[in-house]
């Protein structure tokens, strides 16, 4: 599938810009780079930004020798700040942002959402990611996650290796915020979705790779949660669903510390209060 780069023709305004940051990558990056090359759809840029990595990460994205793949390789202060500064230099009409260890689903994934990111009213059209390895939030070989309401937005987050963002999204200054180095990412679907109608298809858009940083746990985010969905989501949320987040989120950090019992504890509670709302509601009736 992977045709000579060096006739590939760079269109000054590409339609998808993919970013892709880099620390030391050189084990998958070529992988990744091949499942965008390889797309039947060749309309797009693919920027890397690279944190001085001192293995063979550039040499080995060098060796594609296409003159769509564009480095930047200076000092960051995180994957966030990377991805950041990616978006200040894509030209694309839609920007999708793509782990170094993480690869497309196939060959046509790019075909396959083209017609809808070129008509759509949509800002962000998104799908589902296969998780290879454990996550810590799902486990190998499990497809997340389906169709996200504005509440499960809120509590789990779109894996951001699923979405295409429509670059007027961030016109308004609405990029990933750097304090929280491993959440930033549902920092912002958070804040879009105030904003924004995010759109699911029925598609796995990735291969995600589990035991990077999203498999961890951000104090900075957890303690800054419920300001965070109060500020931008007021009149959704009850403050019953909001104590049911903040439980979960915290059993969460629980699981991700080796506290397992403390974890198997949390979720127990959050079973029992659900249960007893549920109960609540039907006797309201």
């Amino acid at each position: 599938m992977y045709s000579d780069p060096n006739i590939k023709l760079v269109k000054s305004n590409p339609f998808i810009t993919v970013i892709i940051p880099t620390k030391n990558s050189e084990l998958h990056i070529k992988k990744c780079l091949s499942s965008i090359l390889n797309q039947t759809f060749q309309d797009y840029e693919i920027i890397i930004r690279d944190c001085i990595s001192d293995d063979d990460t550039l040499k080995s994205i060098n060796s594609f020798n296409d003159n769509r793949i564009k480095v930047y390789s200076e000092m960051d202060s995180g994957v966030y700040d990377a991805m950041n500064k990616g978006i200040t230099t894509a030209k694309g009409e839609w920007i999708y942002f793509l782990g170094s260890d993480d690869e497309l689903f196939g060959n046509r994934v790019f075909d396959n959402v083209y017609e809808l990111l070129k008509t759509s009213r949509n800002m962000a059209i998104y799908g589902s990611v296969l998780v290879v390895g454990d996550a810590g939030w799902a486990k190998d070989g499990e497809v997340y996650d389906g169709h996200f309401s504005i509440e499960k937005i809120i509590s789990n987050n779109i894996c951001h290796q699923s979405i295409f963002y429509n670059k007027r999204m961030f016109n308004n200054s609405e990029t990933f915020n750097q304090s929280y180095k491993i959440c930033a990412d549902h920092d912002l679907n958070i804040r879009l979705a105030t904003q924004f109608r995010f759109h699911y298809i029925d598609l796995i858009i990735a291969k995600f790779r589990g035991g990077g940083l999203s498999s961890q746990a951000d104090a900075n985010f957890i303690s800054d949660f419920d300001n965070i969905v109060i500020k931008h989501h007021p009149y959704r949320v009850h403050k019953f669903n909001l104590l049911n987040i903040k439980i979960q989120k915290e059993a969460h950090q629980q699981l991700m510390n080796g506290r397992f019992l403390k974890s198997l504890y949390l979720y127990s509670v959050l079973i029992y209060k659900k249960t007893i709302f549920k109960m609540f509601l039907k006797a309201k009736k």
